[in-house]
């Protein structure tokens, strides 16, 4: 096991919700009831991270992130690569600190997303076909300018920020049984179930992928983690052609499982939720309605489900 795997703790993720707390909003969790067309009829509770600054979770890992790092050494400003939330998240955490953000995407990127990483007043840059090639482009960046690399997943005080969303979970809704996480490279659901399996080890986190990037759903069946040949989802925020061994440990001590889900399922997941709730989620925000709404998760019929709408986005307005 990696040095790196092992220092991730709950503690780290307690001391990381002190640090960000002033920076960041506490976001509700709230049941799902009321609706016209149950995904199931076990209890479910959305964590509405859409409701976030910069509109998803990322805001909490980038800012513990930036809190660790030595002031002295953010003169040549922060770069990252990311699908999108990620991205915001820097940018706002280079406004908070008063310097540039650069931001590699891939093609796959919403204009959504594009559009307002502008308005965060990000410089950013389309490369490549998938997130990995945009990851190379920014540490490339970082090597050549000086610029501080915000890791979206592999970073330990980007999942320790991460992790400290199921801090407030486990505080809302304590009964909760079954998390439900959408996976892109990792970095949420290993501080995620760090937290859980620490504070109620007998719940269950479970993940989701897309079909056409089953990064660590194809790791978890070889064992090791494994490099895709390509993806072909496109879902952005949720594409990777490879995970970290580090995050990949985590995940395979503290997960149960990895299931798969279509990208039509995905989309049709925030429309669901956009109508029911007039939330506009990205669709990695509804990975798990698509997984509950297609059966892809076996649940007792005393288990109580907890999950987030990790992001928002008008996907579902098209």
């Amino acid at each position: 096991m990696s040095a790196h795997a092992q220092t991730l703790s709950l503690a780290m993720i307690e001391e990381a919700a002190d640090r960000i707390r002033p920076h960041i909003r506490r976001t509700p969790s709230i049941a799902v009831e009321h609706v016209r067309d149950r995904p199931v009829e076990n209890p479910i509770f959305l964590k509405l991270e859409s409701l976030q600054a910069t509109g998803a979770f990322k805001t909490r890992g980038a800012m513990n992130r930036l809190l660790t790092t030595p002031r002295e050494t953010l003169t040549h400003g922060l770069v990252t690569a990311s699908g999108g939330n990620h991205g915001m998240a820097v940018a706002r955490a280079g406004r908070v600190a008063g310097v540039k953000a650069k931001v590699f995407l891939p093609p796959q990127a919403s204009k959504a997303k594009l559009k307002s990483l502008k308005e965060w007043g990000a410089d950013i840059e389309v490369v490549g076909e998938r997130w990995d090639d945009a990851d190379r482009m920014a540490q490339a960046y970082a090597r050549e300018t000086g610029a501080v690399y915000f890791h979206p997943f592999k970073d330990i005080d980007v999942i320790a920020g991460q992790g400290t969303v199921a801090l407030e979970m486990l505080e809302d809704v304590p009964e909760a049984d079954v998390y439900l996480v959408a996976i892109g490279g990792g970095g949420l659901i290993a501080g995620l179930s760090t937290v859980v399996k620490a504070r109620n080890p007998k719940a269950r986190v479970i993940g989701i992928e897309p079909v056409g990037s089953p990064t660590l759903h194809a790791s978890l069946a070889a064992g090791e983690v494994v490099t895709l040949e390509g993806t072909s989802t496109r879902v952005a925020t949720m594409a990777c052609g490879r995970t970290d061994e580090a995050v990949y440990e985590i995940i395979a001590r503290n997960v149960e499982q990895v299931v798969l889900v279509e990208d039509d399922d995905l989309l049709d997941a925030a429309r669901w939720v956009l109508s029911e709730f007039a939330i506009r989620a990205d669709l990695s925000a509804a990975a798990a309605i698509a997984a509950l709404r297609r059966g892809k998760i076996e649940l007792a019929p005393h288990e109580t489900v907890h999950t987030l709408i990790c992001g928002a986005d008008d996907a579902a307005l098209g």
